[in-house]
């Protein structure tokens, strides 16, 4: 069964940063494309940042791009995603998952909220 656990959430305020961490148990990443998604309160979930198995290609969200990175460490089986000059509408559970999603992966997420 695999399990995604993401971290690294917190209240930072606006122009901050934050890394978020995703580690994986059940089952080896290493080979699948991951994806960092997120839901904003009365919003429906979506995709923010994926990340190829190799790392190759990466793709974001128009309005995170130039602001998050993401980034995988295949041996430690975990995902990144590194998020700088936050903004107030960056404020949502993130969550991390296979890309495309895999219904079943879905973990508890990391609450990120950014003030103003």
């Amino acid at each position: 069964q695999v399990q995604l656990v993401e971290s690294g959430g917190g209240l930072v305020q606006a122009g901050g940063s934050l890394r978020l961490s995703c580690a994986a148990s059940g089952r080896t990443l290493s080979t699948v494309d991951m994806g960092w998604y997120r839901q904003a309160p009365g919003k429906d979930r979506e995709f923010v940042a994926g990340i190829t198995w190799g790392g190759r290609s990466i793709y974001y969200l128009d309005s995170v791009k130039g602001r998050f990175a993401i980034s995988r460490d295949n041996a430690q089986n975990t995902l990144y995603l590194q998020m700088n000059s936050l903004k107030p509408e960056d404020t949502a559970i993130y969550y991390c998952n296979t890309a495309p999603a895999t219904y079943d992966y879905w973990g508890q997420g990391t609450q990120v909220t950014v003030s103003s």
